[in-house]
């Protein structure tokens, strides 16, 4: 009795407040008073990428160099941190396609280094985010990230006013400067702030900075490295390799100063903020590929009051496709009805959730030469490949080599190591087969262990139906994989441009010929 006459008080009090108001009625002032005290704070969202990085690369991931991730470590410590994390597709633009559309390479047509079709239907996900209320913001990768050629962010500022893109100090300064327009605009805020570190040009100690570039903050010997074990562990590979360590410590570096700059704003609390890689390193087995390292990710992301400090999943699988769902159904927007990725809330929130047992990636076009494409299929036991362009002849290579491959092939004549994965990475085979839980490298392909047949006709149903389902224009190529004439056949209607690239049998994917351009 006593609460009910508080609150017919309350309501009498608005009504002669309502009616004390010139021009007003006691319904306006009711919705006046409703909206103001349900009026919460929006989620702003921080997506901050790596360029290049290898996941196992961090020290919360397992890296055992020595100090190179203290800032990412900590933040993982408050964060969750999900362990069977993948990009859908393991180079710079396609990946960077995924996140902005939620659909598979080949659904939204950014399957190289190509924007969409003018005019195109497909929504972006900073379009929807723009048309309900959000103030965006990019700091590098600005081509590479932007799949429309005539989107404009709010904010813009991209490598050449970043101390090319390896600046912590300017992204700290521009990231000061975005969430004071940001607070000024009364919007919630979207910033996708994208690193370029590690990618090439590593920092190679004696060599002038460039472009207003910075020093990471520690050095790396070529005996203070991890050489992954998908490559042989050679003079040339560790000295290349510390070149990469130390441009990893100064994306920690710059990751520190992101982090500092949006405590310092006081949006931390209300800010969903979410680290990933767009691909794997960028040497033989990773980038521009489709094997375990080439799309396996760190996937750390902390929501104020929702994920569990310092929590990890290592059982779900799930990649950068659900990235656009799960950001849409954070922020309360209804995503689009066509996508091809699913929402990761009940995960974020400690739930269950079905079918998290497998991801899905591909490749087609790299940046130069002509059309490789792969599709592969990512479990807990096996990866699982198809190389749609492998004939025996054809040989493949990619503008992201460097010294690791160099070393390899001079190698290759005396150390049987390297020239097995010489041969195995230029020339290829249609299928491969890896059990991960053995082989974590993908050193031996099974595909012919009489063993395996079984869960190789699993992997190779699961992968049509895969392909019939999301419409990729690969799966007749799949579907004659027997025969190597037929499916030369069905590879030239689904690329028929290699048709004029393919007379007697030349390396348009691999050595002769081959574009170079940096990706």
């Amino acid at each position: 009795m006593f609460k009910r006459v508080i609150v017919f008080n309350i309501v009498m009090f608005r009504v002669l407040l309502a009616s004390a108001v010139p021009g007003s009625n006691s319904t306006e002032a009711d919705s006046i008073v409703y909206e103001s005290s349900e009026k919460k704070a929006k989620l702003n969202v921080l997506l901050i990428t790596a360029d290049d990085l290898d996941r196992n690369s961090l020290g919360c991931y397992g890296s055992t160099v020595k100090d190179i991730s203290p800032n990412i470590d900590q933040f993982a410590q408050r964060a969750l941190r999900f362990n069977q994390a993948f990009v859908n597709a393991a180079i710079c633009v396609p990946s960077r396609g995924v996140l902005a559309t939620g659909l598979y390479s080949h659904n939204s047509g950014v399957n190289g280094f190509v924007k969409m079709k003018d005019g195109t239907s497909i929504p972006l996900l900073m379009e929807l985010l723009r048309d309900n209320g959000f103030y965006l913001g990019i700091l590098g990768k600005l081509g590479h990230s932007t799949p429309k050629r005539d989107f404009k962010w709010d904010y813009e500022k991209d490598q050449h006013e970043l101390g090319d893109g390896r600046s912590p100090q300017l992204y700290y300064d521009r990231i000061k400067e975005f969430l004071s327009l940001s607070k000024d605009s009364d919007k919630p805020f979207y910033l996708m702030v994208n690193s370029h570190d590690p990618h090439r040009p590593y920092h190679i100690p004696g060599e002038p900075l460039k472009n207003g570039a910075e020093k990471p903050s520690r050095i790396y010997a070529p005996d203070e490295i991890q050489v992954p074990g998908f490559v042989t562990d050679l003079p040339q590979v560790r000295t290349e390799l510390s070149y990469y360590f130390n441009s990893v410590k100064r994306l920690d570096d710059t990751f520190g100063r992101i982090i500092q700059a949006l405590d310092e704003s006081g949006l931390a609390e209300s800010t969903l903020v979410l680290l990933i890689s767009d691909n794997g390193i960028a040497i033989p087995f990773a980038k521009a590929n489709t094997y375990h390292a080439s799309n396996r990710t760190p996937f750390i992301i902390s929501w104020p009051g929702v994920t569990k400090k310092g929590s990890i999943n290592s059982k779900d699988f799930i990649s950068t496709i659900d990235y656009l769902p799960t950001i849409l159904d954070a922020v309360n927007i209804s995503a689009p009805q066509k996508v091809d990725g699913r929402s990761l809330v009940p995960l974020l929130k400690g739930e269950s959730q079905q079918g998290r047992d497998k991801v899905y990636t591909q490749i087609d076009y790299k940046n130069g030469g002509g059309p490789t494409p792969m599709r592969s299929i990512q479990t807990k036991k096996y990866s699982y490949i198809f190389n749609a362009w492998s004939d025996g002849e054809r040989v493949y290579a990619n503008n992201n080599e460097g010294l690791t491959m160099k070393a390899l092939e001079a190698a290759a004549g005396s150390n049987a190591a390297a020239a097995e994965r010489v041969h195995t990475y230029r020339i290829r085979v249609p299928e491969e087969l890896y059990d991960l839980e053995k082989d974590p490298d993908c050193l031996k392909n099974l595909v012919n262990d009489p063993k395996l047949q079984k869960d190789l006709e699993i992997f190779r149903k699961d992968l049509e139906a895969w392909m019939k389902r999301t419409n990729d224009p690969l799966v007749n190529v799949y579907l004659n994989r027997s025969s190597k004439e037929k499916m030369q056949e069905e590879f030239y209607k689904a690329y028929p441009e290699v048709q004029a690239l393919d007379v007697s049998k030349p390396d348009y994917s691999g050595k002769k010929g081959r574009v170079k351009t940096e990706e």
